[in-house]
Protein backbone atom coordinates (compact mmCIF):
# COMPACT_ATOMS: atom_id res chain seq x y z
CA UNK A 1 0.00 0.00 0.00
CA UNK A 2 1.32 3.42 -0.97
CA UNK A 3 2.25 5.83 1.82
CA UNK A 4 0.35 9.11 1.18
CA UNK A 5 3.02 11.03 3.11
CA UNK A 6 5.60 10.24 0.42
CA UNK A 7 3.54 11.89 -2.31
CA UNK A 8 4.17 15.47 -3.37
CA UNK A 9 1.22 17.68 -2.51
CA UNK A 10 0.00 19.95 -5.29
CA UNK A 11 -2.24 23.01 -5.40
CA UNK A 12 -3.68 23.81 -8.83
CA UNK A 13 -4.06 27.51 -9.62
CA UNK A 14 -6.11 28.69 -12.59
CA UNK A 15 -5.87 32.37 -13.54
CA UNK A 16 -8.01 33.98 -16.22
CA UNK A 17 -11.03 36.10 -17.04
CA UNK A 18 -13.75 33.51 -16.24
CA UNK A 19 -16.08 35.69 -18.26
CA UNK A 20 -18.21 33.73 -17.44
CA UNK A 21 -17.00 30.55 -15.76
CA UNK A 22 -18.06 27.46 -17.75
CA UNK A 23 -18.30 23.72 -17.21
CA UNK A 24 -15.05 23.43 -19.18
CA UNK A 25 -13.19 25.52 -16.61
CA UNK A 26 -14.36 23.15 -13.90
CA UNK A 27 -13.43 20.10 -16.00
CA UNK A 28 -9.83 21.35 -16.26
CA UNK A 29 -9.43 20.81 -12.53
CA UNK A 30 -10.87 17.29 -12.61
CA UNK A 31 -8.72 16.28 -15.59
CA UNK A 32 -5.55 17.61 -13.92
CA UNK A 33 -6.39 15.93 -10.62
CA UNK A 34 -6.94 12.56 -12.34
CA UNK A 35 -3.65 12.93 -14.19
CA UNK A 36 -1.60 13.64 -11.07
CA UNK A 37 -3.20 10.90 -9.00
CA UNK A 38 -2.68 8.34 -11.76
CA UNK A 39 1.09 8.98 -11.66
CA UNK A 40 1.14 7.75 -8.07
CA UNK A 41 3.63 10.51 -7.20
CA UNK A 42 1.34 13.43 -6.43
CA UNK A 43 -1.65 14.27 -4.28
CA UNK A 44 -3.78 17.24 -5.33
CA UNK A 45 -5.03 18.91 -2.15
CA UNK A 46 -6.68 22.04 -3.52
CA UNK A 47 -7.78 23.87 -6.63
CA UNK A 48 -7.91 27.68 -6.76
CA UNK A 49 -9.77 29.84 -9.27
CA UNK A 50 -8.35 33.37 -9.42
CA UNK A 51 -10.33 35.70 -11.70
CA UNK A 52 -8.38 38.61 -13.18
CA UNK A 53 -9.14 42.16 -12.07
CA UNK A 54 -10.97 44.80 -14.09
CA UNK A 55 -7.67 46.57 -14.83
CA UNK A 56 -6.83 43.81 -17.34
CA UNK A 57 -8.91 45.82 -19.84
CA UNK A 58 -9.91 42.89 -22.02
CA UNK A 59 -12.69 43.58 -24.51
CA UNK A 60 -16.07 42.44 -23.20
CA UNK A 61 -14.79 41.91 -19.65
CA UNK A 62 -17.62 42.52 -17.19
CA UNK A 63 -16.99 43.57 -13.59
CA UNK A 64 -14.86 41.37 -11.34
CA UNK A 65 -17.64 41.41 -8.77
CA UNK A 66 -19.98 39.52 -11.12
CA UNK A 67 -17.25 37.15 -12.34
CA UNK A 68 -16.11 36.26 -8.82
CA UNK A 69 -19.70 35.74 -7.66
CA UNK A 70 -20.41 33.38 -10.58
CA UNK A 71 -17.23 31.42 -9.90
CA UNK A 72 -18.18 31.05 -6.23
CA UNK A 73 -21.65 29.85 -7.20
CA UNK A 74 -20.12 27.32 -9.61
CA UNK A 75 -17.80 25.87 -6.96
CA UNK A 76 -20.06 26.02 -3.89
CA UNK A 77 -20.63 22.24 -3.96
CA UNK A 78 -16.98 21.35 -4.61
CA UNK A 79 -15.03 19.87 -1.73
CA UNK A 80 -11.64 20.89 -3.14
CA UNK A 81 -11.95 23.75 -5.67
CA UNK A 82 -12.37 27.25 -4.28
CA UNK A 83 -12.35 30.86 -5.50
CA UNK A 84 -9.80 33.43 -4.36
CA UNK A 85 -10.61 37.09 -4.99
CA UNK A 86 -7.23 38.59 -4.01
CA UNK A 87 -6.14 39.12 -7.63
CA UNK A 88 -9.49 40.55 -8.70
CA UNK A 89 -9.49 43.06 -5.81
CA UNK A 90 -6.22 44.70 -6.91
CA UNK A 91 -6.57 48.18 -8.40
CA UNK A 92 -3.84 47.44 -10.97
CA UNK A 93 -3.38 44.44 -13.25
CA UNK A 94 -1.03 41.81 -11.83
CA UNK A 95 1.26 39.48 -13.75
CA UNK A 96 0.33 35.80 -13.35
CA UNK A 97 3.72 35.15 -11.77
CA UNK A 98 2.89 37.54 -8.91
CA UNK A 99 -0.34 35.63 -8.28
CA UNK A 100 1.62 32.35 -8.18
CA UNK A 101 4.11 33.88 -5.75
CA UNK A 102 1.28 35.17 -3.55
CA UNK A 103 -0.32 31.74 -3.20
CA UNK A 104 3.04 30.05 -2.67
CA UNK A 105 3.85 32.53 0.11
CA UNK A 106 0.42 31.95 1.63
CA UNK A 107 1.15 28.22 1.83
CA UNK A 108 4.58 28.91 3.36
CA UNK A 109 3.03 31.14 6.03
CA UNK A 110 0.36 28.55 6.81
CA UNK A 111 3.05 25.85 7.09
CA UNK A 112 5.07 27.92 9.57
CA UNK A 113 1.95 28.66 11.66
CA UNK A 114 0.99 24.97 11.76
CA UNK A 115 4.53 23.99 12.76
CA UNK A 116 4.49 26.47 15.65
CA UNK A 117 1.11 25.19 16.82
CA UNK A 118 2.35 21.60 16.70
CA UNK A 119 5.34 22.52 18.90
CA UNK A 120 3.18 24.09 21.64
CA UNK A 121 1.91 21.50 24.17
CA UNK A 122 -1.82 21.57 24.80
CA UNK A 123 -2.53 22.20 28.50
CA UNK A 124 -5.96 21.44 29.88
CA UNK A 125 -7.23 23.36 32.91
CA UNK A 126 -8.35 21.39 35.95
CA UNK A 127 -6.94 19.03 38.55
CA UNK A 128 -3.57 17.43 37.96
CA UNK A 129 -3.71 13.77 37.29
CA UNK A 130 -1.60 11.69 39.64
CA UNK A 131 1.33 10.05 37.87
CA UNK A 132 0.84 6.31 37.66
CA UNK A 133 3.89 4.37 38.88
CA UNK A 134 4.28 2.23 35.76
CA UNK A 135 3.37 4.94 33.29
CA UNK A 136 6.26 6.24 31.22
CA UNK A 137 6.72 8.68 28.38
CA UNK A 138 7.39 6.94 25.04
CA UNK A 139 11.10 6.44 24.52
CA UNK A 140 12.43 8.31 21.51
CA UNK A 141 14.93 6.48 19.38
CA UNK A 142 18.36 8.01 19.29
CA UNK A 143 19.00 10.31 16.31
CA UNK A 144 15.41 9.94 15.17
CA UNK A 145 14.44 12.91 13.03
CA UNK A 146 10.88 14.18 12.89
CA UNK A 147 9.06 13.75 9.60
CA UNK A 148 9.17 17.14 7.87
CA UNK A 149 6.38 17.67 5.38
CA UNK A 150 7.33 19.82 2.44
CA UNK A 151 5.22 22.80 1.40
CA UNK A 152 2.75 21.92 -1.39
CA UNK A 153 3.74 22.92 -4.91
CA UNK A 154 1.58 25.56 -6.61
CA UNK A 155 1.23 24.73 -10.29
CA UNK A 156 -0.40 26.90 -12.93
CA UNK A 157 -3.36 25.11 -14.52
CA UNK A 158 -4.21 26.24 -18.04
CA UNK A 159 -5.48 25.29 -21.45
CA UNK A 160 -3.27 25.04 -24.54
CA UNK A 161 -4.37 28.53 -25.63
CA UNK A 162 -2.74 30.10 -22.58
CA UNK A 163 0.48 28.14 -23.07
CA UNK A 164 0.63 29.16 -26.73
CA UNK A 165 0.03 32.80 -25.70
CA UNK A 166 3.60 32.72 -24.32
CA UNK A 167 4.63 33.28 -27.94
CA UNK A 168 2.66 36.52 -28.34
CA UNK A 169 5.13 39.46 -28.30
CA UNK A 170 4.78 41.75 -25.24
CA UNK A 171 2.06 39.65 -23.62
CA UNK A 172 4.47 37.90 -21.24
CA UNK A 173 7.91 38.79 -19.91
CA UNK A 174 10.50 36.13 -20.69
CA UNK A 175 11.80 36.18 -17.13
CA UNK A 176 8.24 35.54 -15.88
CA UNK A 177 7.79 32.57 -18.21
CA UNK A 178 11.13 31.17 -17.06
CA UNK A 179 10.26 31.45 -13.38
CA UNK A 180 6.80 29.96 -13.89
CA UNK A 181 8.07 26.82 -15.63
CA UNK A 182 11.25 26.51 -13.56
CA UNK A 183 10.06 27.16 -10.01
CA UNK A 184 6.34 26.35 -10.15
CA UNK A 185 5.38 24.27 -13.15
CA UNK A 186 2.55 24.14 -15.67
CA UNK A 187 -0.34 21.75 -16.07
CA UNK A 188 -1.69 22.15 -19.58
CA UNK A 189 -4.95 20.55 -20.72
CA UNK A 190 -4.71 20.30 -24.48
CA UNK A 191 -7.73 21.10 -26.62
CA UNK A 192 -8.62 19.35 -29.85
CA UNK A 193 -6.46 20.48 -32.76
CA UNK A 194 -3.72 22.04 -30.66
CA UNK A 195 -0.09 21.07 -31.08
CA UNK A 196 1.36 21.91 -27.68
CA UNK A 197 4.32 19.54 -27.93
CA UNK A 198 5.50 21.26 -31.12
CA UNK A 199 5.19 24.65 -29.41
CA UNK A 200 7.31 23.44 -26.49
CA UNK A 201 9.88 21.95 -28.87
CA UNK A 202 10.26 25.26 -30.69
CA UNK A 203 10.96 27.20 -27.49
CA UNK A 204 14.36 26.84 -25.81
CA UNK A 205 12.97 28.02 -22.47
CA UNK A 206 10.03 25.61 -22.45
CA UNK A 207 12.15 22.75 -23.77
CA UNK A 208 14.73 23.27 -21.02
CA UNK A 209 12.01 22.88 -18.39
CA UNK A 210 9.78 20.41 -20.22
CA UNK A 211 9.86 17.99 -17.28
CA UNK A 212 8.00 20.60 -15.24
CA UNK A 213 5.32 21.05 -17.91
CA UNK A 214 2.64 18.42 -17.49
CA UNK A 215 0.60 17.83 -20.63
CA UNK A 216 -2.83 16.30 -20.06
CA UNK A 217 -4.67 14.87 -23.03
CA UNK A 218 -8.38 15.53 -23.03
CA UNK A 219 -9.88 12.39 -24.54
CA UNK A 220 -13.50 13.41 -23.99
CA UNK A 221 -13.35 16.55 -26.06
CA UNK A 222 -15.11 19.67 -24.87
CA UNK A 223 -14.87 22.89 -26.86
CA UNK A 224 -16.92 25.14 -24.58
CA UNK A 225 -15.44 28.61 -24.24
CA UNK A 226 -16.51 31.82 -22.52
CA UNK A 227 -16.39 33.59 -25.90
CA UNK A 228 -18.95 31.16 -27.36
CA UNK A 229 -21.13 31.48 -24.24
CA UNK A 230 -21.21 35.27 -24.55
CA UNK A 231 -22.01 35.01 -28.27
CA UNK A 232 -24.93 32.68 -27.58
CA UNK A 233 -26.26 35.04 -24.91
CA UNK A 234 -26.07 38.05 -27.22
CA UNK A 235 -28.12 36.11 -29.75
CA UNK A 236 -30.72 35.00 -27.21
CA UNK A 237 -29.68 31.35 -27.47
CA UNK A 238 -29.72 28.81 -24.64
CA UNK A 239 -26.58 28.13 -22.62
CA UNK A 240 -28.16 25.40 -20.52
CA UNK A 241 -25.72 22.51 -19.80
CA UNK A 242 -22.77 24.66 -20.90
CA UNK A 243 -22.46 26.48 -17.58
CA UNK A 244 -23.64 25.42 -14.11
CA UNK A 245 -27.36 26.10 -13.64
CA UNK A 246 -26.68 28.52 -10.76
CA UNK A 247 -24.43 30.55 -13.07
CA UNK A 248 -27.03 30.57 -15.86
CA UNK A 249 -29.66 31.76 -13.39
CA UNK A 250 -27.36 34.51 -12.11
CA UNK A 251 -26.64 35.72 -15.66
CA UNK A 252 -30.36 35.84 -16.49
CA UNK A 253 -31.26 37.53 -13.20
CA UNK A 254 -28.67 40.27 -13.68
CA UNK A 255 -29.06 40.66 -17.45
CA UNK A 256 -25.37 40.05 -18.10
CA UNK A 257 -23.62 39.75 -21.49
CA UNK A 258 -25.29 41.97 -24.04
CA UNK A 259 -24.02 43.68 -27.19
CA UNK A 260 -23.33 46.68 -24.97
CA UNK A 261 -21.20 44.74 -22.47
CA UNK A 262 -19.24 43.10 -25.30
CA UNK A 263 -18.15 46.56 -26.39
CA UNK A 264 -16.65 47.32 -23.01
CA UNK A 265 -12.92 48.17 -23.21
CA UNK A 266 -13.14 48.19 -27.03
CA UNK A 267 -10.18 49.99 -28.54
CA UNK A 268 -8.15 49.76 -25.33
CA UNK A 269 -4.80 47.99 -25.19
CA UNK A 270 -4.59 44.96 -22.92
CA UNK A 271 -2.82 45.86 -19.65
CA UNK A 272 0.14 43.50 -20.23
CA UNK A 273 0.67 44.75 -23.78
CA UNK A 274 0.62 48.32 -22.57
CA UNK A 275 2.99 47.57 -19.68
CA UNK A 276 5.49 45.34 -21.49
CA UNK A 277 5.65 47.21 -24.80
CA UNK A 278 7.89 49.83 -23.23
CA UNK A 279 10.27 47.22 -21.78
CA UNK A 280 13.04 46.24 -24.26
CA UNK A 281 13.53 42.70 -22.96
CA UNK A 282 9.84 41.83 -23.18
CA UNK A 283 9.73 42.58 -26.91
CA UNK A 284 11.82 39.50 -27.61
CA UNK A 285 9.68 36.61 -28.85
CA UNK A 286 9.64 33.33 -26.91
CA UNK A 287 10.73 31.28 -29.91
CA UNK A 288 13.53 33.56 -31.10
Amino acid sequence: MEDPDTKTEVVLLACGSFNPITNMHLRLFELAKDYFHETGKYKVIKGIISPVGDAYKKKGLISANHRVTMAKLATKNSDWVEVDDWESCQSEWLETLKVLRYHHQKLLSADVTNSLQDDVPITKLGRKRKQEPNRHEPIKKKNQSPVVKSVPQVKLLCGSDMLESFGVPNLWKLEDITEIVEKHGLVCISRAGSNVQKFIYESDILWRHKNNIHLVEEWITNDISSTKIRRALRRGQSIRYLVPDVVRAYIERNGLYSAESEGRNAGLLLAPLQKHASEPRSSQALND
